[in-house]
C-alpha cells in the first residue's frame, strides 16, 4: 500500500484537489445555501442534467449532447487540421529559407496579433454564416501557433549538427528532412497542442454565426433560458474532449520523438 501511494502520489493529490474543490461547491449550494442555484447549480445538479443529455435529452437546444459534440468537433477539427496543414509548413519554409521569409514573413506579421474573433466580420462576408465560416475562424486561432512553433523550432536546430551534415555531403533537402525537422519535432508538438487549445477556445465564438447545434450553441441557448446548469455541462464537456485530444497529441508525441532518437 505504501509502495502504491509512493508511485502514484501526485495523481492523489491531484484526485485529492479535485475532491475538495467538489466538496466546498456542495457545501456553497446544496447544504450551506450561500450561493442561489439560479447562479451555480450544485454538482449534483449537474450530474443530473449530464445524465439527462447524455442519455437523448433535447432542451433547451434541440439536440442531444452527443449531436452537439459531434458537430462542434467537425468544425474545430476541420478548421484544426487546415490550420495545421498551413501553418506547420509556412513555419518551416520561413525558418529553412531566407528568400522565402523576406517573401512571407512581413505578411505573417500583420496577420499574427489579429485575433482569430476579428475575422468573424469577414469570414461573413466571403463565406456566408454556414459550415465554411466557423471553420475559416478556428482556422486562424490554429495557424499562428502552429506556424510560430514551427518557425521556432527549426531556428533552434544546432549549427553544428548542420555543419556536420553537410561535411559528410548531406544536401539541402536531406539537412532539412534528417536534421532540421526531427530536431524541431518537440516545438513543433507544442505548437500543435496550442494551435489545438486556441482552437478549441474559439469553438464557442465560431458557434455564434447562426449554429443550429453544437457545445458553443448549446451554452448559448442554456443562457438565453436561465440554464446554468447546462452552460457548466457545456463547459465540462468542452474542458474533458480538449483534454483527451492534448492527451493524444502527447501520446503521439512521444512516439515520434522518441524513434527518431
Amino acid at each position: 500500500m505504501k509502495q502504491f501511494a509512493q508511485k502514484h502520489k501526485f495523481k492523489l493529490i491531484s484526485a485529492c484537489s479535485f475532491l475538495a474543490v467538489l466538496l466546498i461547491w456542495e457545501l456553497a449550494t446544496d447544504v450551506l445555501h450561500l450561493i442561489s442555484p439560479l447562479m451555480l447549480p450544485s454538482p449534483a445538479k449537474i450530474l443530473d442534467t449530464l445524465v439527462y443529455k447524455i442519455m437523448g435529452g433535447t432542451n433547451p437546444d434541440g439536440a442531444t449532447l452527443f449531436e452537439n459534440i459531434w458537430a462542434s468537433l467537425k468544425i474545430a477539427l476541420g478548421g484544426y487540421v487546415v490550420g495545421v496543414a498551413i501553418g506547420v509548413p509556412l513555419g518551416i519554409g520561413m525558418a529553412w529559407s531566407r528568400r522565402f521569409e523576406l517573401f512571407a514573413k512581413p505578411l505573417f506579421d500583420i496577420i499574427r496579433p489579429i485575433p482569430a474573433l476579428a475575422w468573424i466580420p469577414l469570414m461573413i462576408l466571403w463565406l456566408g454564416i454556414g459550415y465554411s465560416s466557423k471553420v475559416g475562424i478556428i482556422f486562424f486561432a490554429a495557424f499562428i501557433s502552429a506556424t510560430v512553433n514551427s518557425y521556432t523550432g527549426i531556428r533552434r536546430t544546432s549549427q553544428v549538427h548542420l555543419w556536420v551534415g553537410k561535411t559528410f555531403g548531406a544536401t539541402n533537402r536531406q539537412l532539412l528532412f534528417k536534421v532540421a525537422i526531427p530536431t524541431a519535432l518537440p516545438m513543433i508538438f507544442t505548437g500543435l497542442k496550442t494551435s489545438l487549445g486556441s482552437a478549441w477556445m474559439a469553438l464557442v465564438a465560431a458557434e455564434l454565426l447562426a449554429s443550429t447545434s453544437g457545445l458553443g450553441y448549446m451554452i448559448q441557448m442554456a443562457r438565453q433560458m436561465g440554464r446554468a446548469d447546462i452552460i457548466v455541462v457545456g463547459m465540462i464537456v468542452i474542458g474533458l474532449i480538449g483534454a483527451a485530444l492534448s492527451a493524444l497529441l502527447d501520446l503521439l508525441a512521444k512516439k515520434l520523438v522518441k524513434r527518431r532518437n
